[in-house]
């Protein structure tokens, strides 16, 4: 069975956030998309299968080392690009465990975006968040959120860059929020610096097995959606994540009321055989 390797979010190679992806999923159990999942470690693998509707171009499933996901942002960035990469597709409608998903794909560079309502769904303690993450509650600069387009994740303003790249979270601070607020992420964490059109973050997921992530659309379009509601207006940004790791990630948003838009470019940097 083949696979792909690919760098997303990233033009240079062993950049990004790695993304594996087998093309042609459709005789796989979930047994053995999980355990293939297991075997490459990245934070998700993609598994492209036939579509159900004959009208979209492919159903694509995610899996975590640890779990199967209804959406996540690197992995379809980065399956879009495959896919135009090898079929030459450029329009496209993936069917995801959120529903039907529009992209565009060309040239290593791929667009989505969703229309589904932004969900506030709490407001964690944030003596919890910065024991999380690692810092004092002085260093936060907003109440912590619980939000979702899809995926839940935890978000915390910080005061400043420093304090971002120190941060070193703490996994039983992290049980005790995944208990308290249960969702399709273990209490998630983005903590993130505002500059401007500039956003810093992280991405913190021991529980889903992902010690932290480069980059994650999934997290960047909610927190896009929360500022445009805060702000009150359309919000243009660029979420710089994974530079802690040694990988840079380039996240672009655009967010208004109505939609949120997610772009990014994706490099494959590996193909070969899986023996099943």
């Amino acid at each position: 069975m083949r696979y792909f390797v690919y760098d997303v979010f990233t033009d240079t190679p062993f950049g990004g956030n790695q993304l594996a992806i087998i093309p042609d999923a459709g005789d796989l159990t979930d047994a053995q998309m999980q355990t293939i999942a297991r075997e490459f470690n990245f934070s998700e693998t993609s598994f492209v299968l036939p579509p159900k509707d004959p009208g979209h171009t492919a159903r694509v499933r995610y899996f975590t080392p640890a779990r199967e996901l209804p959406f996540a942002g690197h992995p379809t960035i980065g399956t879009a690009v495959m896919m135009a990469d090898e079929n030459g597709i450029e329009d496209m409608v993936l069917e995801l465990g959120v529903g039907p998903l529009s992209c565009r794909a060309a040239e290593g560079c791929a667009s989505f975006f969703t229309e589904h309502p932004l969900e506030v769904k709490g407001h964690p303690a944030a003596e919890l968040v910065a024991h999380a993450m690692g810092c004092e509650i002085g260093n936060l600069r907003s109440v912590p959120v619980l939000a979702s387009l899809g995926g839940d994740f935890v978000y915390a303003q910080l005061d400043n860059r420093e304090t971002l790249s120190k941060l070193c979270p703490d996994i039983e601070a992290m049980r005790e929020g995944a208990a308290l607020y249960p969702g399709n992420h273990d209490f998630a964490v983005y903590p993130y610096v505002l500059e401007g059109n500039t956003v810093h973050a992280r991405m913190f997921a021991p529980l889903d097995g992902i010690p932290e992530d480069p980059a994650t659309g999934s997290a960047a379009a909610p927190l896009a959606a929360l500022l445009c509601k805060t702000l009150g207006r359309r919000v243009e940004i660029t979420v710089h994540q994974g530079d802690d790791m040694g990988r840079p990630s380039r996240i672009a948003l655009t967010a208004d009321q109505d939609r949120v838009t997610v772009t990014g470019k994706a490099v494959k940097v590996m193909e070969g055989t899986l023996f099943l």
